[in-house]
């Protein structure tokens, strides 16, 4: 079975600026695939041609090995970042209102269930918490039984709990062999979800892979991390590089035994010590630098 979508050399200019400049990918079917990147990287512009929302300026691409087209409209579903509902309509009648559009639908009860929707389904939709709604986003994109989901920055403004239920309803897509296509700001969300991801920055891809092997391919170090008070008054291990918070101190080491034994020597506290390996986190910040962007 080839890739489900395929993007070749994908260009969008406007005047004075080229917001996507040839970026090129493939996702297999039934995997979910990552586009992570900064504010102003041109993923949001990439995954709004990849959806049909924009035309690109140069290059193709190719839903299961065709232009997009009828198909391809019938067989995706999308979840916008930000989604206007009816006002006065209940989760019910927005479900009905949209599953109508479409000639295939998911049965009613199979979407409700899915979705965790039937506790407030006769509650008018701008009734709904954060969580609450955008399980019923979830639901709209999933009316018609898509083949592809498209779901952008599907948990920003949720609290840590709806952000893991929300986690655990897009597992349950991909359990049913449907293709997922997410953007996210959470690192954390990205490692827990994606099978392959893609990093852009100034409109190109600078990291393509699967989070682990790209974790292996940039880093071989862990990271000591200590409060800083710990460290007052006492100098520093020599030969490894650190990294400064606000109220930590992070060290970077091939040899934790050989850390560890620095930081004895120089008299400084371990009992709040911590060592972890390196995250997704890490890896955005190495390659797309820590400035703020606007």
């Amino acid at each position: 079975m080839g890739d489900i979508l395929e993007v070749h050399d994908l260009v969008k200019e406007y005047p004075g600026l080229r917001a996507v400049d040839g970026v090129s990918f493939s996702i297999a079917p039934g995997t979910c695939f990552g586009l992570l990147g900064p504010n102003g990287a041109g993923k949001t512009t990439t995954i709004e041609m990849l959806e049909g929302i924009k035309t690109p300026s140069a290059g193709r691409i190719l839903y299961r090995g065709e232009p997009l087209g009828a198909r391809f409209r019938r067989e995706a579903g999308i979840m916008f970042q930000s989604t206007a509902l009816q006002d006065f309509l209940t989760v019910r009648e927005c479900l009905c209102f949209f599953g109508a559009l479409y000639p295939r639908q998911v049965p009613f009860d199979e979407l409700v269930h899915t979705c965790a929707l039937g506790e407030f389904l006769d509650r008018d939709n701008r009734k709904l918490s954060g969580g609450q709604r955008q399980r019923l986003l979830l639901a709209i994109a999933l009316v018609n039984d898509p083949e592809l989901v498209f779901l952008d920055e599907p948990t920003t403004g949720l609290d840590p709990q709806a952000r893991r239920n929300f986690w655990a309803l897009i597992e349950s897509i991909k359990a049913r062999g449907k293709t997922v296509v997410l953007t996210t700001h959470y690192m954390e969300e990205a490692y827990q979800l994606c099978d392959a991801i893609a990093i852009m920055d100034r409109g190109r891809i600078i990291a393509r892979g699967t989070p682990d092997a790209l974790l292996a391919a940039h880093f071989d170090d862990r990271i000591l991390q200590l409060p800083r008070e710990d460290l007052a008054g006492r100098g520093l291990p020599a030969g490894f590089a650190v990294f400064e918070r606000r109220e930590s101190v992070e060290i970077s080491t091939r040899d934790v035994d050989a850390a560890l034994a620095a930081l004895l020597a120089a008299g400084v506290p371990l009992a709040r010590l911590s060592v972890r390996s390196r995250t997704l986190e890490d890896l955005f910040l190495e390659l797309t630098g820590r400035e703020l962007r606007a």
